[in-house]
């Protein structure tokens, strides 16, 4: 049997069951626009309140909405479930599975040897397997295929293996994954073409490369880039703070030149999984073959020094009064503005560190009511006019929409900026 010729029919007429393994940031959104589109969706995902909160239409998804989700239940189109057996009654498998750093810092691919290990169980001829969670460099290769291939089944023969990589950005109404171009690389040229053919009945465009390890490489590129250039801005944010030169003018001016320059920001650190994780994945994998990375180690150290250095400028502009003993308010604690997501959050590192210098802190975020994450356990405060005054410093960590800024400058005795949020010169204001 031809089963490439058959699950190209398949997909061609929307006729391929689809399953995606995962449904958080990566996994909801591909999940949904393919049940759109007509195609018979499964969502497997281990974590059982996830499928509870879609079956009984809860947020926890930024860009997808719960009446979306539940329109595509009722019409047959999308089965949210923590049942492994839907594995075998699909055509398409998609992993979106999470790839976090541990401790040491080092890649944790655990999350996709169980999903190869799952998968290998009930694998069937005729079968696509893409894999989209983000990884080093011959994951696909070397950690998914020969798991696979336990199973008795040849790929290219019975089943296809391609790796195509996840460009979700959270909360970015601009680009919403149909209109961002997808990447993809098969380990064989059938893999690729049907891979192809999938994303492209979402996708505007597809960019198809010549293997797995060309597309898992180019995602590490993408965010190392920007690793690099947030940590050389962040070392010209310290470079203009003892010149005295405002750094936001500097990046304004620059940004006039319509060639050769592309603006970076300076902030309080970098959070997220892509930025601070995914450089990551590449400096592990080059040290494996013996090279050192030194470039993205660099920018590694840079921007998760900028915790730290946000606190001395805090404690510069409070002058005599010092952290110690201070009343200190946290204005945003996500990684991003406008998005509920606390992981790797500068906002963290720097409750930490004024803790441990023994001030007295507080914050307040529209999306998080509270924080219990290692040693911090904090309620959201409010906002009043009354509340603002207590605080000897409030520093703006994100840039959350949903804050009145004017009540805040009014009433603050002051105001550390990391975001630029205020955009002239005030008296209660320093900006980074």
């Amino acid at each position: 049997m031809n089963y490439f010729r058959q699950l190209k029919k398949k997909i061609n007429e929307k006729q391929a069951k689809i399953c995606i393994v995962g449904l958080g940031y990566v996994g909801l959104p591909l999940a949904v626009n393919f049940a759109k589109l007509g195609f018979f969706v499964y969502g497997f995902d281990t974590n059982t309140s996830r499928i509870d909160k879609l079956k009984k239409g809860k947020k926890y998804i930024v860009d997808i909405e719960p009446e979306d989700v539940l329109k595509l239940i009722k019409k047959n189109k999308f089965f949210p479930k923590d049942k492994k057996e839907i594995l075998k009654d699909s055509d398409i498998i998609i992993i979106c599975v999470p790839t976090p750093l541990r401790k040491v810092k080092t890649p944790d691919i655990s999350f996709v040897k169980r999903a190869a290990k799952t998968i290998k169980k009930y694998i069937k001829p005729g079968q696509l397997i893409v894999l989209e969670s983000t990884s080093y460099p011959t994951t696909t290769r070397e950690i998914v295929l020969p798991e696979l291939k336990k199973s008795g089944l040849r790929e290219e023969k019975d089943f296809f293996l391609c790796f195509s990589p996840e460009r979700v950005n959270p909360g970015d109404k601009k680009h919403p994954i149909t209109k961002i171009p997808k990447v993809v690389g098969g380990l064989s040229s059938q893999s690729t073409q049907l891979a192809k053919n999938l994303y492209s009945t979402i996708m505007n465009k597809i960019h198809t490369v010549s293997n797995p390890e060309v597309a898992e490489t180019s995602k590490l590129l993408e965010n190392t880039y920007r690793l690099v250039n947030i940590a050389l801005i962040s070392e010209f944010t310290m470079v203009a703070e003892k010149l005295g030169i405002n750094i936001w003018e500097v990046i304004e001016a620059a940004s006039t030149k319509p060639f050769g320059f592309m603006p970076f920001y300076p902030g309080p650190g970098i959070g997220g999984h892509c930025i601070p994780c995914d450089p990551k994945f590449l400096s592990w994998k080059s040290k494996k073959l013996g090279f050192k990375t030194k470039m993205v180690d660099l920018a590694s150290y840079m921007n998760h020094f900028m915790p730290e250095y946000v606190i001395k400028r805090v404690d510069k502009a409070l002058g005599k009064k010092r952290i110690e003993n201070s009343k200190i308010l946290i204005l945003g604690v996500t990684y991003k503005k406008d998005v509920k997501d606390l992981r790797e959050s500068p906002a963290l590192d720097i409750i930490e560190k004024l803790q441990k210098r023994k001030a007295k802190v507080d914050y307040y975020d529209p999306f998080i009511p509270y924080i219990d994450i290692n040693n911090i356990n904090i309620k959201r405060t409010g906002v009043s006019a009354k509340n603002i005054k207590k605080y000897d410093c409030i520093i703006i960590v994100t840039d959350h929409s949903k804050v009145d800024y004017a009540k805040i400058r009014k009433n603050a005795k002051l105001i550390f900026d990391t975001r630029n949020v205020y955009k002239k010169d005030y008296p209660n204001v320093r900006r980074l």
